[in-house]
């Protein structure tokens, strides 16, 4: 006899998020035609909820409402219940937060849309308590039996609203990108900006690497002592604060105030990753020690909780854990109390407690600290009469007590699926970090995971799937699937030289172009012209925690035009930004990736290409420079890239640099090289 009283449909699903609810008392489907059709054949409302496994709030819906018996005959008596993790149906969810910001102006997550039986939105919201949610779903199962033209007519409106919303219209009057406008753009952005802590000046505060990855170039370029200086601040305060795991390694999703202090405890992969490659990029630039340790106590964290034996990466971990009571509670696992710490640490707690702010500043609630710093090494050196390096060992020693310890706590659930998109950005992380760096281990990890997303992920058809768990491949992939993995391939190729990569970039490129392009728009959607239609066809344009897909691929054609003399590439990434250069003026953070490819375009953008039997040698020496405006191409022997076809020398490694293909005469050294480059506008 099974130990649930209920089990329904989810139980024959893979995504840890749908799993979760396999036993609530709900009849749940997958979202599938089956569920769909039923709908149909019973003209019932859909009721469509989306979340994912990490989200706290949707633990708590689930815990208030969907286990509850009451509930669960009022949502099965009048709904066909469709519940969607929006990691796996990214396409799904998009259309659905689209009607609900529509609906309410604002969106998050747990997502609740009720839906006509065809799919078209009605009325939706994001977490709702349980009295609420009963006389919500009493109220619009009475009105579409008694009114049911007056719902239909409502759910017209919004499906046309639906579709118009990021509507892009190819822009056939282009205007030239100069640096004047990229001045504009971050003179406004300034406005917003907290130059004191970092990031945003209101709370909550979320990481957005794009934002600091443009920022800084735009910083050096520019020559702009305050942008720059801002983005220190950013990086340094959120490497300091609670957001970063001062034990364990890796970055929460966001921190609920404004010094970066408390987090909302979830981990996912696609910010570590991106993570990975800003602190990387910025110690490239600034040299600063605390990125450096920033980098590699991020993929130490990767390395120990998310990462698979195929060299995959998997997706999260949860906010909540349980306490030493047994009780589901946010954040349990990774906070401290004073007796606990004491005991663990003796005499060295009154220097654990300065430097991790035991007091007011790291207080959080119910007794408990969330590990904050506000002090730099040195002052807490000069202070406490401490060498820097005995400093830094009683830290290296604190932290190993504290993770043995905090290991023998209950831990907070993994979703061990493995995405696509995410692992081309933690793959791109540890390709950033190999450049930078110089550690081989970095670039194994990056070679190991690329190897599993061509062998696992891209399919004999030359399509990539989107999803995998348990040796399984599914979900045909969407446009950010080949976007990240374009990009982190091409940022390979640059590491390693080796061709492949960067010709099964292209592959993948073009397979986009035949069915993900839209040649009248010149912009490419965000679902496949394979998958089964949703009530709209959505292009995925705002930059917003991950850069948009469209942003991605353009930069990618961008890069592809150069080492392929692909007018068509160059020709198509420059209408793509021109589609939506009016947006870039009103709100630069929400387009910081496409004012990167905005940059490549106002200013001079170099390809250095290094050919000779020293090639990474010297491109490894390349890259202890930060140069923004640059791609690499190299060979150790003759190569077919249209980049380095003629270049290769038996006697000797040259350096060429290059704009537009117009080449400099080749140097030997690459300090001399370097000398040849223009950083600045």
């Amino acid at each position: 006899m099974s130990e649930h009283k209920f089990t329904n449909s989810l139980i024959n699903e893979t995504s840890p998020y749908l799993l979760q609810h396999a036993h609530n008392p709900v009849n749940w489907y997958a979202w599938n035609d089956e569920a769909l059709e039923l709908a149909k054949k019973e003209n019932k409302l859909i009721l469509i909820s989306v979340g994912y496994s990490s989200c706290h709030w949707c633990h708590v819906m689930e815990h208030e409402s969907f286990e509850n018996e009451e509930v669960a005959a009022i949502m099965n008596a009048n709904f066909i219940n469709i519940k969607v993790d929006r990691e796996e149906r990214p396409d799904i969810d998009q259309v659905y937060m689209n009607a609900v910001q529509l609906m309410t102006g604002r969106g998050g997550w747990p997502l609740n849309c009720i839906a006509l039986p065809d799919g078209r939105p009605v009325w939706g919201g994001t977490y709702f308590p349980k009295e609420n949610w009963i006389k919500a779903l009493e109220q619009l199962s009475k009105m579409y039996a008694e009114k049911p033209d007056e719902v239909i007519s409502y759910a017209e409106k919004l499906t046309e609203g639906i579709k118009k919303t990021d509507l892009i219209e190819l822009n056939a009057n282009p205007r030239e990108f100069s640096v004047s406008e990229l001045d504009t753009i971050v003179e406004e952005w300034k406005d917003y900006m907290d130059f004191d802590l970092g990031g945003k000046k209101s709370a909550p505060k979320f990481p957005m690497p794009n934002n600091y990855n443009f920022l800084l170039r735009y910083a050096v370029q520019a020559k702009d002592s305050l942008v720059l200086s801002y983005v220190n601040t950013s990086l340094t305060k959120m490497a300091f604060g609670g957001i970063n795991d001062q034990i364990g390694g890796g970055f929460a999703r966001y921190s609920v105030d404004k010094k970066w202090h408390v987090p909302h405890f979830e981990k996912m992969l696609y910010d570590n990753g991106q993570l990975v490659s800003l602190y990387s990029e910025a110690y490239q630039a600034t040299k600063n020690p605390l990125y450096k340790n920033t980098v590699y106590e991020t993929i130490e964290f990767i390395k120990r909780e998310l990462t698979t034996k195929e060299g995959a990466f998997y997706s999260s971990l949860d906010a909540d854990s349980n306490n030493a009571e047994g009780k589901l509670v946010e954040g349990a696992f990774y906070v401290w109390n004073e007796d606990e710490l004491k005991s663990l640490l003796g005499n060295d707690f009154e220097l654990f407690s300065e430097y991790y702010n035991i007091n007011h500043y790291g207080y959080w609630e119910d007794d408990n600290y969330v590990l904050i710093r506000n002090k730099g090494n040195y002052e807490i050196s000069d202070k406490n009469d401490i060498s820097i390096n005995d400093l830094e060992l009683k830290v290296a020693d604190w932290k190993k007590i504290l993770l043995k310890e905090r290991s023998k706590k209950d831990r907070p659930r993994l979703d061990d699926k493995s995405l696509t998109s995410w692992n081309a950005l933690m793959l791109k992380g540890y390709v950033d970090a190999y450049k930078v760096f110089n550690d081989s281990d970095f670039l194994n990890a990056a070679i190991k995971n690329a190897t599993f997303i061509i062998s696992k992920q891209l399919q004999e058809n030359g399509n990539l799937n989107h999803s995998y768990k348990n040796g399984t491949s599914t979900i045909n992939g969407y446009l950010e699937d080949y976007a990240t993995v374009i990009d982190a391939f091409i940022s390979l190729y640059e590491a390693t030289l080796n061709e492949n990569w960067l010709n099964t970039a292209k592959q993948l490129t073009d397979y986009s172009f035949d069915h993900f392009f839209d040649i009248e728009k010149s912009m490419f959607y965000f679902t496949s012209d394979e998958d089964t239609d949703l009530i709209t066809r959505k292009m995925e344009i705002e930059d917003n925690v991950i850069p948009a897909s469209n942003s991605i691929m353009a930069n990618n054609l961008f890069k592809l035009s150069h080492y392929y003399s692909n007018s068509y590439y160059l020709k198509t990434c420059k209408q793509m930004l021109h589609n939506i250069q009016d947006r870039t003026q009103q709100y630069g953070a929400g387009y910081s990736n496409w004012l990167q490819l905005m940059c490549n375009f106002a200013g001079d953008y170099y390809e250095i290409a290094v050919s000779g039997s020293n090639s990474k040698k010297k491109i490894l020496e390349i890259n202890q420079h930060y140069i923004p405006n640059k791609l690499i191409a190299g060979s150790e022997k003759e190569s077919k890239i249209p980049l380095m076809e003629g270049r290769f020398s038996t006697d000797e490694t040259l350096i060429y640099i290059c704009v537009d293909g117009a080449c400099q005469l080749p140097e030997i050294e690459v300090t001399k090289a370097i000398e040849q480059l223009k950083i600045t506008y």
